[in-house]
């Protein structure tokens, strides 16, 4: 009985975890909030018209740097759902550090485009849209960090 879970357990999370793991970042934010990241930057942030064309040129040119660190995340997670079962040391330092490298170049783009916003809106509206961005990032980490397993997750499940 306890096989028949276990094999059942292993095919449910690794189809949900690889489905999840394809996703775009977009698409999880579109599946909670049922709107497009920008659909929600744009209630949100509420810019002057003034500022608006300046600032709304600054957040696309964010969002064509930062779809390409999503990517890279996502190919992270389909590197680690791929050497799931046989994670070795070798294989495991490399997804490690490509997910810190990740992690750093992410904030480094939000300082960089800090700076950017100040100029455009000024240093309130730059700190809501860093704010803004924070949360949506932590949204889609807990939805993946939701399906994907934690390392050495189903070797337990096995012992038990």
């Amino acid at each position: 009985m306890k096989k028949v879970f276990l094999i059942l357990l292993v095919a449910v999370t690794t189809g949900v975890f690889a489905q999840t793991s394809d996703k775009e970042d977009l698409e999880v934010i579109q599946g909670i909030y049922g709107k497009s990241k920008k659909e929600l930057a744009v209630a949100y942030m509420a810019i002057p018209e003034a500022q608006s064309a300046a600032f709304w040129k600054t957040y696309d040119e964010f969002e064509t740097e930062r779809k390409a660190l999503g990517k890279a995340k996502v190919a992270i997670i389909n590197d680690y759902a791929s050497n799931y079962a046989g994670l070795t040391d070798e294989s495991a330092d490399k997804i490690a550090k490509e997910s810190l490298k990740n992690n750093a170049d992410y904030q480094k783009l939000l300082s960089k485009y800090y700076g950017k916003y100040k100029k455009v809106v000024g240093a309130v509206s730059a700190a809501k849209i860093i704010q803004f961005e924070n949360y949506m990032q932590t949204t889609v980490n807990s939805e993946m960090q939701e399906v994907i397993p934690f390392i050495g997750e189903m070797e337990a499940i096995k012992t038990k």
